[in-house]
């Protein structure tokens, strides 16, 4: 914690300073008007007016300094808050930088979308409070309980007894709220998720005509929410009127007891005055005390769920080797793997080597691993068992930077991120030249559409290029990948939202600008890799085989099955 607060220690004081500033002045406000009560309205021979103008200065001049020493508080309350926030906030988005997927998976995407917003806006809401209030609430207390026994010690008992119910109260409200508080985290993760969902699968929902669906499925957790939110305020619109209650019968209490004396003594007058302002000191600083605590309960939730963000370490950790000059041989060293909390391996005991320059083709069916193997090449997860080798180095004793530089991926899955075309290709490689990244589009055969747009390469892009098709998202994301020009390329079936006449001239591009550069290509269509150098055959998450395409079609069934499925005897694809 005390790496957050350093920077801001100066304005700690400040605030420290100025809360007590504050509270002196609630303080001192029912000394004066005892002062204007007894020594001027209720003065011996009539009424003061002298002592009323002058100490009604002052009690104007104490509530002007007490307000400014107040908005004084809240501003820089706001400043420490907002700025310790910010920091936290930072620190943690740079962690999940750092996340492998195993351990984005563990937390679940829209999880974090809520760690960083809901949960980080207790904690500055906490912030706030606390420095606003941490001072100000046994200062208030402690004073008023102070200057109350010396005005009438006699009625003691008053303060024990509104002291001690208040704090009853806060327990029962603080006992009920805070599993409350828990399950509003849980269920504002499950709200967010569903959103999420609908608004980045809202063409499949509105496809399959299914808004009656989801619209319940939404008002059921949103429902549950709002109980819970409702609850939360049942139990607090119950207490602060009993609060009131009390605070109202304590001063009953008060003024009865004290009935007797004020016909004796007009100056008790002042003092009961004077002392009920005092009880309801008491009772609103019990209650700011009660809401800081209320306030850290929920704050301490979210702060755990901020702690685990940080706490959580990579579960890949990168080398420090680096390769000055990389060739491009990939060994698959009886590699197994099993996605994090599942027992079933994806992949069992694969083995191959891929040379320099080669271009691979992977194929099998659905599930059989095929998007697994990459993966693990990108070192997006590393295996359960077994090495993967690149140019005969471990790929776990290379430094990240090398590995980046080195490998290329191509998700099937466009991603564009909003801003310009030029910037989403430039993700590949930030210090990209305007000559690079046309080039690079030239080669993915996106130029011929971007050279059409408004701006150019400069073309807005929409989140997540909702303005774009498939196709022009898939061309736009291998323009990404190869404008670093990687040594080695992985293209998990990237260009299959392409035509064949488009599919074509990419495959041509990448055979010769790429001559040098080893290409992983995962295809569902079997054209799309018969002259590929070495053909990977897998099949329930083992090597089936591996060789050519004229080697496949005499030694593996597997092959042989996929090509009978997807080409007619005349050579052509199915329709």
């Amino acid at each position: 914690m005390k790496h957050y607060l350093k920077p801001y220690w100066p304005f700690i004081l400040l605030a420290v300073f100025s809360v007590s500033v504050a509270a002196g002045a609630t303080l001192a406000q029912p000394q004066i008007f005892q002062i204007i009560i007894n020594d001027g309205i209720a003065a011996t021979g009539g009424a003061n007016q002298a002592i009323i103008r002058d100490y009604g200065i002052v009690l104007i001049v104490i509530g002007v300094v007490g307000l400014a020493a107040g908005m004084l508080n809240t501003i820089i309350s706001a400043k420490i808050a907002v700025g310790i926030t910010t920091t936290l906030r930072e620190e943690a988005f740079a962690k999940i930088q750092t996340f492998s997927y195993a351990n984005i998976d563990a937390f679940s995407t829209s999880n974090l979308v809520v760690r960083l917003t809901n949960d980080m806006t207790q904690i500055q809401n906490f912030i706030m409070m606390a420095v606003q209030s941490l001072l100000q609430v046994p200062i208030i207390l402690g004073g008023s309980i102070w200057l109350a026994l010396r005005l009438l010690p006699d009625l003691w008992w008053v303060i024990v007894v509104l002291i001690v119910t208040v704090l009853l109260l806060l327990a029962i409200a603080m006992t009920r709220a805070v599993p409350f508080f828990k399950k509003l985290q849980i269920n504002l993760d499950q709200v967010n998720t569903i959103i999420k969902e609908n608004f980045e699968g809202v063409r499949v929902v509105k496809s399959f005509v299914q808004e009656e669906y989801e619209n319940k499925r939404f008002m059921t957790s949103s429902t549950s929410l709002s109980k819970i939110t409702i609850s939360i305020g049942y139990i607090f619109s119950t207490v602060i009127p009993l609060f009131m209650l009390f605070a109202n019968l304590a001063s009953v209490g008060a003024i009865y007891v004290a009935s007797d004396a004020a016909l004796t003594d007009p100056a008790v007058v002042g003092s009961i005055v004077s002392f009920i302002s005092y009880l309801f000191q008491i009772m609103a600083a019990l209650i700011l005390a009660g809401t800081l605590l209320i306030t850290v309960s929920r704050a301490m939730v979210s702060i755990r769920r901020v702690k685990e963000i940080l706490h959580t370490e990579p579960s890949i950790v990168y080398g420090s080797e680096t390769l000055p000059a990389v060739h491009g041989a990939v060994t698959f060293d009886n590699v197994s793997f099993a996605y994090p909390n599942d027992d079933v391996l994806t992949l069992k005991n694969v083995s191959f080597q891929v040379n320099p320059g080669e271009f691979v083709g992977i194929i099998g069916a659905t599930g059989s691993g095929k998007t697994t193997l990459v993966q693990l090449l990108a070192r997006l997860y590393d295996p359960s068992k077994g090495s993967i080798y690149l140019d005969d180095v471990p790929l776990t004793a290379l430094s990240k930077k090398t590995l980046r530089n080195t490998i290329a991926i191509v998700l099937q899955q466009a991603m564009l991120f909003s801003g310009t075309v030029r910037q989403n290709i430039q993700h590949g490689k930030l210090s990209a030249t305007d000559d690079e990244v046309e080039r690079a589009a030239g080669l993915a055969q996106a130029s011929e559409f971007i050279e059409r747009l408004q701006g150019r390469y400069d073309a807005d892009v929409l989140q997540r290029g909702s303005n774009f098709s498939g196709g022009q998202k898939q061309r736009i994301s291998l323009a990404r990948g190869i404008v670093n020009n990687p040594k080695v390329l992985i293209l998990d079936d990237s260009t299959s939202a392409l035509d064949a006449r488009s599919e074509m001239r990419v495959r041509e591009a990448l055979d010769s600008e790429f001559m040098r550069t080893t290409t992983f290509m995962i295809a569902q269509k079997i054209t799309s890799v018969l002259h590929a150098d070495k053909i990977i055959v897998l099949d329930e998450g083992q090597v089936s085989a591996v060789g050519t395409h004229e080697e496949l079609m005499k030694i593996s069934l597997v092959y042989q099955e996929i090509y009978a499925t997807q080409i007619d005897q005349g050579g052509e694809a199915h329709v």
